[in-house]
C-alpha cells in the first residue's frame, strides 16, 4: 500500500525533500516496481493515440511521464553513492539490470520513436519556440543514438548488453569500495605519521577507533592515485606504503579484483558500439558530445601531452637535485614526488601549503568563502534548515533564496568521508527544477574530508578548499537552471560541457575580498598574510607539469580502452601491459608521475558516467580559462557579471546547444591560449 511506503506518496516536506527518516531499505524495490509500471503505462498512453503526433500530444506528456520513477531513483541513488550499506548495495545490484531494461523499453520503443521522428521531420512547420524545438531535436537524437531505429533482433541484443553492463558497472563500484576500505593503511606507531598536523592525526586515530583499532592510526585512501598526506609524511616507508596501497586497488587477485570486470565492460561496450554502427565506444560517445569525434579529443590530448611531459621532467630534475643533496640520496620515486615538491615550493616561493590548514577552517570556508562569493556574484542567500533532515546525520540542509527574497531551492552538503561513501567528490540532484511540473531544485554536494574527533575543528587543505568551490559550481548550475521541461533541468548538458561551470567557480578562491573573508586563522582570526597570498599567486603554475601529465595520462587511458574495436577486444588483454603501452604511446610513461587513476580503480569511466569522456575536464577547461579572462576584463566579482553568466549560461540548463550558449555569453568561441598560460604550457 502507498500509505505504508513513503516513497509512493508525495513528500510533504519543503521542496519535496524526501522524508529520509521514514524511508527504510525495504521500501525501495517495491517503489521502483510501481514506478516502472506507471512510467510504462504513461508512455503507452502516448503511443496509442490515434491522431497524428503533435508537440502537445507527444512531447508534453512524455516530459510529464516518469515523475514517480525519477523521484524514487534520485532518492535511492543519492543514498547508494553516499551511504552504501551492505543492504543498500544488495538492492543496487538487484536493481541495476531492472533499471537498464526499463530505460531500454522506453528509449527503444518503436511507436514512440515514430511519433518523435514524425515531429522531427516536420520541425520547421510546427511553430515551436526555441526550447520546444530543441526538445524535439534532443529526443530524436538521443533515441536514435540509443538504438531506437534498429530491428527487433538487434534491439534484443542491445537490451541484453545494456543489462549486463549495468550489472558489471555496479560490481566494479562495489569491488572498489570494498578494496579501498580493506586497503586503508594501519599504523601502529604515531612516529610513522610524523609530518601530519594535529587535526590529521586526530582524524587517523578516530578512523582507527571506528574500526575497533584503539591505540592505532588508520589512513583511508582517496579515489585518485595520490594522497594529500604524501606531501607531509617525513617517513619515506610510510609514503611508500600509502601509495602502494592506493595503486593496488582492484588488482590483487582477491574477491574484489576488478580486472576481469573491466575487461568485460570494455568488450561489451565495443560490441554495443558496433551494433549501433560505430567503430568504437569512444566514437559512439563523442558523436553526441561537443567534441564530435575521438580524433578531436586525441588531437587535444596529444597537443597538451608533449609540453606537459617536458615540464614534468624539468620538475623532476629539481626534486632530484634536492634529494641528491641529502646524506643518503636515492632516485626520486612516485611516492616521493609530493613531499619533495613541497621542499622545492618552499625553496622557490618560501611557501608551505601544509602549514596553511589553520587558515582554512571548514565552516568559515563554506560560509565566508563559498556562500559569500555566490551572494556577491548572484545575490543569493543561504539559511540552514535545522528542521530538515538529510539521508545521513552528517548532512546539512540549506535553503537558498534569490536576491528578491523568492525561494530558489535547497542545498545539501555532505562533507565527511565514511566507509559507506564512494570516493571522490560529486554533485547530484534529488529534485529537478521544471516549470511544467512546478518543481524547484534540491542539489547535493558530497566530499570526502576526514572527520576529526569530536570537539576538534575541521581544517581543510588547499586542495579540499578547491574541491568545495568546484563542486559548489555544479550545485549552482543545478540551482540556477530554469527550464520548462525536466529533460533540460540542472546539469543535464553534454558531458564534455558539464565541468565548465564548476571549474569557473574555482576562480573565486583567490579573489581578494573572498580570500580575505574566509582565510582567517582558526585561533587568532588573522587573515592569511599578504606575502603568503602573493606567493600563492606566484606559484599557481608550479608543478603543473606533474598535474597536467597525471590527468592527461588518465584521460588517455580512458580513450585507449574505449577506442578499441569489437575485434580488438576479442582476445585476452593484460591490463597492466595495456596501460603501459598506452602511456608510452602518448609519452606519459614516467614512473615517477603515475596516472591519476589506473584502470582497476578508474571509477569515473568503469562505474560512473565518464566512459570515453574523462577528457571532459580539460575540454571544459578551455572554456573555463577563457571565461575567467572575461570576468577579469569586466571587473570580476560584480552582480552585473554574475547575472550575465547566470542568465546566458547557467540558467539555460540543457535547453540550448552549449557552445551556442557560450557564444551568447562570451560574444565569440573560446580560445585555447588562456588554458595554455594557466598550465604553463605556452611556448
Amino acid at each position: 500500500m502507498a500509505t505504508d511506503n513513503p516513497l509512493l506518496s508525495p513528500s510533504t516536506l519543503p521542496y519535496g525533500l524526501p522524508d529520509y527518516s521514514a524511508i527504510r531499505p525495504e521500501h525501495y524495490l517495491p517503489a521502483f516496481e510501481q514506478a516502472f509500471a506507471e512510467h510504462s503505462a504513461e508512455v503507452t498512453r502516448i503511443t496509442v493515440v490515434r491522431s497524428m503526433p503533435t508537440f502537445e500530444n507527444t512531447l508534453v506528456p512524455l516530459e510529464s511521464s516518469g515523475r514517480l520513477l525519477g523521484d524514487v531513483a534520485r532518492t535511492f541513488y543519492t543514498v547508494s553513492s553516499a551511504d552504501a550499506t551492505d543492504e543498500i548495495q544488495a538492492i543496487e545490484e538487484q536493481l541495476a539490470p531492472l533499471m537498464s531494461a526499463h530505460q531500454d523499453s522506453i528509449q527503444l520503443d518503436s511507436a514512440l520513436f515514430w511519433r518523435i521522428k514524425t515531429l522531427h521531420d516536420q520541425l520547421d512547420e510546427l511553430g515551436l519556440d526555441a526550447e520546444q524545438r530543441y526538445l524535439v531535436e534532443r529526443h530524436f537524437t538521443e533515441m536514435s543514438h540509443a538504438g531506437a531505429g534498429l530491428d527487433d533482433d538487434a534491439k534484443k541484443r542491445l537490451t541484453d548488453l545494456n543489462q549486463r553492463l549495468s550489472t558489471l558497472t555496479t560490481q566494479f563500484e562495489k569491488n572498489l569500495l570494498a578494496d579501498t576500505n580493506d586497503l586503508a593503511v594501519v599504523f601502529d606507531d604515531e612516529a610513522d605519521l610524523d609530518g601530519l598536523s594535529e587535526g590529521e592525526l586526530s582524524a587517523a586515530a578516530q578512523a582507527a577507533a571506528d574500526r575497533g583499532l584503539e591505540g592505532k592510526w588508520v589512513v583511508t585512501l582517496t579515489l585518485f592515485t595520490g594522497h594529500p598526506y604524501l606531501s607531509s609524511l617525513t617517513d619515506r616507508s610510510a609514503r611508500e606504503r600509502l601509495l602502494a596501497a592506493s595503486r593496488s586497488r582492484g588488482s590483487r587477485g582477491n574477491a574484489h579484483d576488478n580486472r576481469a570486470t573491466l575487461l568485460e565492460i570494455v568488450r561489451l561496450r565495443a560490441e554495443r558500439a558496433a551494433l549501433l554502427g560505430y567503430d568504437s565506444h569512444a566514437a559512439y560517445i563523442t558523436s553526441d558530445e561537443t567534441a564530435g569525434s575521438p580524433a578531436a579529443v586525441h588531437s587535444l590530448l596529444r597537443e597538451l601531452a608533449v609540453p606537459a611531459a617536458r615540464n614534468a621532467v624539468r620538475e623532476q630534475q629539481k626534486l632530484q637535485a634536492i634529494v641528491d643533496g641529502e646524506p643518503s640520496p636515492f632516485p626520486v620515486a612516485a611516492h616521493d614526488w609530493a613531499f619533495y615538491t613541497e621542499k622545492v615550493r618552499a625553496a622557490e616561493y618560501d611557501l608551505d601549503r601544509a602549514a596553511l590548514r589553520p587558515w582554512f577552517e571548514a565552516e568559515r570556508v563554506l560560509q565566508d568563502g563559498v556562500f559569500r562569493a555566490a551572494t556577491d556574484l548572484y545575490g543569493i542567500s543561504f539559511t540552514e534548515r535545522h528542521d530538515l533532515q538529510g539521508y545521513h546525520p552528517d548532512t546539512r540542509v540549506f535553503e537558498v533564496h534569490n536576491a528578491d527574497g523568492s525561494a530558489l531551492g535547497l542545498y545539501v552538503l555532505d562533507l565527511y568521508t565514511r566507509d559507506t561513501k564512494r570516493g571522490g567528490a560529486w554533485m547530484n540532484s534529488i529534485v529537478l527544477q521544471s516549470r511544467l511540473r512546478g518543481t524547484a531544485p534540491i542539489v547535493v554536494n558530497n566530499l570526502n574530508v576526514p572527520k576529526p574527533a569530536a570537539g576538534r575543528p575541521t581544517l581543510l587543505s588547499l586542495d579540499e578548499v578547491t574541491t568545495l568551490f568546484h563542486e559548489f559550481g555544479h550545485a549552482l548550475h543545478g540551482l540556477f537552471a530554469t527550464v520548462t521541461y525536466p529533460h533540460f533541468a540542472g546539469t543535464n548538458v553534454f558531458r564534455d560541457f558539464v565541468e565548465f561551470p564548476s571549474q569557473v567557480n574555482e576562480m573565486w578562491i583567490y579573489w581578494p575580498e573572498i580570500l580575505a573573508s574566509y582565510a582567517r586563522h582558526i585561533d587568532t582570526d588573522e587573515p592569511l598574510p599578504a606575502d603568503v597570498v602573493e606567493k600563492l599567486h606566484a606559484s599557481e603554475a608550479f608543478n603543473q607539469g606533474f598535474a597536467t601529465s597525471e590527468y592527461l595520462a588518465a584521460a588517455w587511458l580512458d580513450q585507449a580502452w574505449h577506442s578499441l574495436s569489437a575485434a580488438e577486444t576479442a582476445d585476452d588483454i593484460d591490463v597492466a601491459a595495456f596501460e603501459a603501452a598506452a602511456l608510452a604511446d602518448i609519452g606519459l610513461d614516467n614512473p615517477a608521475v603515475p596516472t591519476r587513476y589506473s584502470s582497476t580503480y578508474f571509477a569515473h569511466v568503469f562505474s560512473g558516467g565518464y566512459s570515453a569522456g574523462y577528457y571532459s575536464y580539460i575540454w571544459s577547461e578551455v572554456l573555463d580559462a577563457d571565461t575567467v579572462e572575461w570576468f577579469r576584463e569586466n571587473g570580476g566579482l560584480r552582480r552585473e557579471n554574475g547575472d550575465r553568466f547566470r542568465d546566458r549560461l547557467l540558467g539555460v540548463g540543457g535547453s540550448k546547444d552549449p557552445l551556442e550558449a557560450y557564444r551568447d555569453f562570451r560574444g565569440r568561441d573560446a580560445v585555447i591560449q588562456p588554458l595554455l598560460a594557466r598550465r604553463g604550457l605556452a611556448d
